[in-house]
Order: structure tokens, then C-alpha cells, then sequence
């Protein structure tokens, strides 16, 4: 959830000041989307920092009680601060050796994860950008067996997917467009070729709506045929061990006990050795933030309000691939 006050991110950091340098992260605080700059926490006053392309932008649309200034003034702001909080994912070493060149008189403090923290719960205005990407998500899907025609692209039906999701009022897709025919969707994170649609084909494919920044993420499989005893049996194995995963979702359950329910189904069935990727992810500005279920990630309950995806997945090598996904709100 949205700090009430930036400076309680100084002080989870135990900082005099935190500079934030994740483009992500200062939209997600101030409001504000550029492709260059920063924002500065202190303990009385929060600036952020851009150059002359985006003064106008940020002065318009900057939350309440952020001041923009020009970037060049990031060393009069730093000048006082003893130790100042920095985000070491996001900053290069050069840019670090920089800072302690520029800033004799500052220790800057790694950190990580701290503003990430906070985006795991989303608030009212989150959700409501969330729910209209996964409701335009859910339109695209349904539109698509009327594409499946024979011949169309791989690529082709990624283009089609793109332009209905502007159609319907996305900014655009969250991630490019996975689709795959045939023997393609076994490769989990396959990119769109030329390859034309044949009789008989599944159609695997997993796309996701943008809206206000805001990411959704749905995967389907498609059928062309009738199909085979070994795709009814994974269909329905994967059927399974979404909806019970599903059903154990709510606010402190861990990711690890979702991760073994669909698991432990898929292992009824002899599948589990083709599952190759966690059962989901946290979603929301990032198409992967926060969470991750599975049981080789650290272990950590669900929040309230908390965005993740239940995404079982079947890849058998050579013959074809399933993954079922949507989103769910804890």
C-alpha cells in the first residue's frame, strides 16, 4: 500500500535520506513517468529531480507534497545528507563509485526491496486501473477463436492481440505477446514466428492488457481439433490444479503451500516433472513484483489486496504445451 508519508521509507531504511532511482518506483511514488531522474527523500521535504524535458509534465501531475526541481540540483540536496538509503538493484557500479566521488562527506547504504514492500498491497485507485486491463484481457481472449483461421502467423495473431487491446482502451500490452502453434507451445516463453496455423493445432497464449500503468496477465490454450487422450488428461490435470490453488488464496496463506497444492495434483498424474517455472508471480505496475510461488523462493504470506497470478503450466518436448493463467486479488 502507498506510503501516507514518503519519510516512512527513511526511516525502514534507518537513513537520513533515500534516493529513489527506479523509474518505476518514483511513479509509483510521485506520480510522475520519466525516463530519467530521481527522487529524493529527506526527513522534512521530498523532490524530485528531472531535467528541463519533463519540469512542465511533473509540476502538473506530481502527488501533493513532492517539490520538483531541476536535476542539477541534486548536489546542493545531497551536500547536508550523512547517510542516504539507495536502491543497489537498480544502481550501476560506476554510477555508485560516482556518488562516493562526488559525496565525500555522505555514506550511501544499499537497500533493496523496501518500496517494492509497499506495492505488494494495492490501494482503491490501483485495483480499479488493475480490474479495467484484466477485463479488456479477458475481451481479447474471447475474440480470439474467431482469428484461428488456417494460415494466419504466430506473429500475425500477436499483432491482432496488440491492436485489440488499444482498441478496447489499453496504453498497449504489458509484455509482448506469447502465442504459440503446435510443437511451439511447449517452449513456455515463446516468441512469435511465421508459422502458420494448422488443423489440428494448439494455440497457446499468454498476453496481457496496460492500463494507467497497470499490468494483466492471462494465459489459454486453444484447440483446433479434436483433441488427443494425452492433451484431455493435461488439460484437465491443469484445470485442477489451477481452481484448487485458486481456492486457497486469501491474506497469510504462504506461496509455498499454494505452490504444492497444484504440485502435488499434477504429480497424480504423472506431470509434474514437465512443470519447469514457479506457480505464479506477484503482478501490478511490474509484470513480475513482489511474490513468487514457489517452493524454492523464500517463504511469505499473501497480503490483503495483493495481486498475484496461478499459472500451471504442462511443457512435454516435441509434442505441445498448456498453461492456464489468471489473475486473482487476495
Amino acid at each position: 500500500m502507498r506510503p501516507m508519508r514518503l519519510q516512512s521509507i527513511v526511516a525502514d531504511a534507518k537513513v537520513d535520506a533515500f534516493l529513489v532511482s527506479n523509474l518505476t518506483n518514483i511513479f509509483y511514488l510521485t506520480g510522475v513517468r520519466v525516463s530519467t531522474g530521481f527522487l529524493l527523500i529527506k526527513a522534512k521535504k521530498s523532490v524530485l529531480l528531472v531535467d528541463a524535458r519533463y519540469t512542465e509534465k511533473a509540476q502538473n501531475s506530481v502527488y501533493k507534497g513532492v517539490v520538483v526541481q531541476d536535476i542539477d540540483s541534486i548536489t546542493k540536496e545531497l551536500k547536508t545528507v550523512k547517510k542516504c538509503g539507495f536502491e543497489a538493484f537498480d544502481v550501476t557500479v560506476a554510477r555508485f563509485n560516482r556518488w562516493k566521488r562526488s559525496f565525500l562527506n555522505t555514506k550511501f547504504v544499499q537497500t533493496s526491496g523496501i518500496i517494492e514492500e509497499y506495492r505488494r498491497s494495492k490501494d482503491a485507485a490501483e485495483l480499479r486501473h488493475f480490474k479495467k486491463a484484466q477485463r479488456i484481457t479477458r475481451v481479447m481472449m474471447e475474440r480470439v477463436p474467431n482469428a484461428l483461421t488456417t494460415g494466419i502467423t504466430e506473429q500475425e495473431l500477436a499483432w491482432q492481440l496488440e491492436l485489440w487491446a488499444r482498441e478496447l482502451g489499453a496504453e498497449g500490452l504489458s509484455f509482448d505477446a506469447i502465442v504459440g502453434f503446435g510443437t511451439h507451445s511447449a517452449i513456455p516463453h515463446h516468441s512469435p514466428t511465421k508459422k502458420k496455423l494448422k488443423k489440428g493445432d494448439i494455440v497457446q497464449i499468454d498476453v496481457g492488457a496496460k492500463v494507467e500503468g497497470y499490468c494483466a496477465d492471462q494465459s489459454r490454450v486453444f484447440f483446433t481439433g479434436k483433441k488427443s487422450k494425452l492433451q484431455e488428461e493435461v488439460f484437465s490435470a491443469l484445470s485442477r490444479a489451477k481452481l484448487e490453488s485458486e481456492k486457497a488464496v486469501k491474506p497469510g496463506v504462504t506461496n509455498h503451500k499454494i505452490d504444492r497444492i497444484a504440485r502435488n495434483i499434477l504429480a497424480e498424474y504423472d506431470l509434474e516433472k514437465y512443470f519447469t517455472h514457479s506457480l505464479g508471480h506477484g503482478v501490478g505496475l511490474d509484470i513480475h513484483e513482489g511474490i513468487t510461488l514457489s517452493t524454492k523462493a523464500k517463504s511469505t504470506p499473501l497480503l490483503k489486496n495483493e495481486i498475484i497470478t496461478i499459472e500451471p503450466g504442462v511443457y512435454i518436448p516435441g509434442k505441445f504445451g498448456m498453461r492456464l493463467e489468471d489473475e486473482i486479488i487476495v
